[in-house]
This record gives structure tokens, sequence and C-alpha cells, in this order.
């Protein structure tokens, strides 16, 4: 059964260091189709936390994707972050929107949700540009007629049931629904620090948003934890693998049913 694996808001500069290094040790012990990450690599998107971020993702075995946090962007040069917000994460990690995998089981897209500057206060928050999120619909439907049809950004697009904080996405909500009508399966997110998977209540109830927990030490109320993603034409099995203190054991488990086609 082909799987993803799922890491987000690691946080390097405030990483779980046994964690992240455990995470790594799984990864290599059966290799996944790809592995993904959801966004806040850094902790304040510092030059030599970017450099750590690199070396532990060229780490990994296979291919990997991933798209900037909100705390990828230099988190306390104000004129920077507003300006150039996403240099650096381009200079250590590569582009920060519209990376994609595809074969005959897989097909991803990734957006990026985060943004340098806003015109409101919290300026963490998130925003998403609803025709990007019709292209890459679009690009998904385009590949294999059975593949996993997956959209990846840092922020939920819906605001996760009893999440610990908000991800406050513009246009989320509008854009989650055109992501369901367009026939995407899955929309990964991180941001909140807390798994879940949750179908989303549009069209025909089977495009889920599912969350992955964080590597680092920034727990908000559940372990340090990553998602192993495993799928069939029938079902997609989301594992959350939870940090024990000494290893990584599965800690919650959803199964989602898929749509037909």
């Amino acid at each position: 059964m082909p799987r993803l694996l799922h890491f987000t808001d690691i946080h390097f500069g405030g990483q779980n260091v046994e964690a992240v290094d455990a995470a790594l040790a799984f990864a290599h012990a059966e290799p996944p189709l790809l592995s993904v990450v959801t966004g806040d690599l850094t902790l304040n998107g510092l030059p030599r936390e970017f450099k750590a971020a690199r070396d532990w993702l060229a780490r990994l075995p296979g291919r990997w994707l991933a798209t900037p946090g909100n705390h990828d962007t230099p988190y306390w040069n104000l004129p920077l972050r507003a300006l150039t917000p996403f240099s650096r994460y381009r200079r250590y990690i590569g582009p920060a929107d519209g990376e994609g995998f595809f074969d005959d089981t897989l097909s991803i897209r990734m957006l990026n949700t985060s943004r340098g500057a806003q015109p409101r206060p919290d300026w963490s928050k998130g925003a998403i540009n609803i025709k990007a999120a019709e292209m890459a619909a679009g690009e998904l439907a385009a590949g294999a007629s059975g593949a996993l049809r997956v959209v990846a950004c840092h922020h939920p697009l819906v605001e996760a049931v009893d999440a610990p904080v908000s991800g406050g996405v513009h246009r989320g909500e509008a854009a989650a629904g055109r992501l369901a009508e367009l026939g995407v399966d899955l929309i990964l997110t991180g941001h909140v620090h807390n798994p879940f998977a949750t179908p989303l209540p549009y069209g025909d109830h089977r495009t889920y948003a599912v969350g992955a927990g964080t590597l680092s030490q920034r727990l908000r109320g559940t372990p340090a934890s990553f998602n192993c993603v495993c799928f069939d034409e029938d079902c997609v099995t989301v594992i959350t693998h939870g940090w024990t203190g000494s290893r990584f054991e599965p800690w919650r488990t959803w199964g989602l049913p898929r749509r037909l086609r």
C-alpha cells in the first residue's frame, strides 16, 4: 500500500532533538513514496535554522516536498519580513510555492498560505489565492485517474475543532469549498501543532482536512508527532505516531473512505 509521511512545525532552533532524529530513523526504516513538510521548518527564520532544516531534509530517504510556514519568514526583521519574506526559504530550502509530485498513485501540489505582512494585526495567520487553489486542483485532476489528489499548505483552511490556535485563513473556507468541488481528496496542513483528520462539509464530504502535530518543543496539549498516510483505492488511513519520550508509537488512527471515480 502506498504511503506518505507528513511532517510539520519542526521549528529548527526549538526542535525536539531526540524526536526529530527518531522521525528520520522511522522514515529510513520503511521509506515512503514521498515525505511532505507543511511549513514552520524554523523557529525564527534565521540562516542557521534554515541550514539545520536543509541538512535534515537532505537526509530523508527519497523525494520530499515542503512549503513555508509563517515562522519561515525573518520573524524579527520587520523590513525584510515585509519586503522579501521568503528569500531565505528559497535560498536554503527551495521554491516557496507550486511544487508538486505526480505518479500513478499520488498527485500532490503545494500551496503557500503564509505571508510576511498583512493588513491586519496578526500577520501570522494565513491567506490563500482562490485562483491558485483552482489551478492546483486542475493540475491534480489532470494526473492519473486513480491517483490520490492532495493539496498541502501550512494553515488549516477551515478551523480545526478544538484547535488551540486559529489559522485565520483569508478566503480559506471558500478555497476549501472549491477544492472539494474540484475533487481534491486531502488537504494536508500544520500550524496548530495538534493532529486531526476530518471530512469537510462540502460536496460529497469526501474531501478531508488532515493536520499533523509538531516535532518541536512548542507542544499544545498533545505529544510531539507526525502522520503516516496510507492509501488504496477505497480508503485513506491516517496514523499519528506520538513521541513517548524514547520512541514513536501509534497514537491516533483515522479511516477516511475515498470517493468513487
